[in-house]
């Protein structure tokens, strides 16, 4: 789970890259035990949005990350400009 703030500029296109059908989302899919992104923009505050990516298990997100570390580092770069801030707030499981 991630915060961002976007400025107004960027968040037609920060949408498009972090939708449920966005770039990050069709990376994530290329690997087993991807179960979906939810994009979520705060209506208190403009520029605000939280994404939730789920995966099946840890071991599936790690493997993922070494498989397809080029295409991350790739993405993540050409995403890095879309956001003024950037925070992990943490991965966690369901109970």
């Amino acid at each position: 789970m991630w915060e961002f703030r976007v400025a107004e500029e960027k968040r037609e296109e920060f949408e498009r890259a972090y939708r449920a059908n966005g770039d990050w989302a069709q990376l994530f899919a290329r690997a087993k035990g991807f179960s979906g992104t939810t994009l979520l923009r705060d209506p208190a505050i403009a520029g605000r949005y939280v994404t939730l990516d789920v995966w099946e298990s840890v071991e599936a997100f790690d493997k993922f990350k070494r498989e397809f570390a080029d295409k991350y580092k790739e993405l993540d770069l050409h995403c890095e400009d879309l956001t003024e801030y950037e925070m992990k707030i943490g991965a966690f499981e369901t109970l």
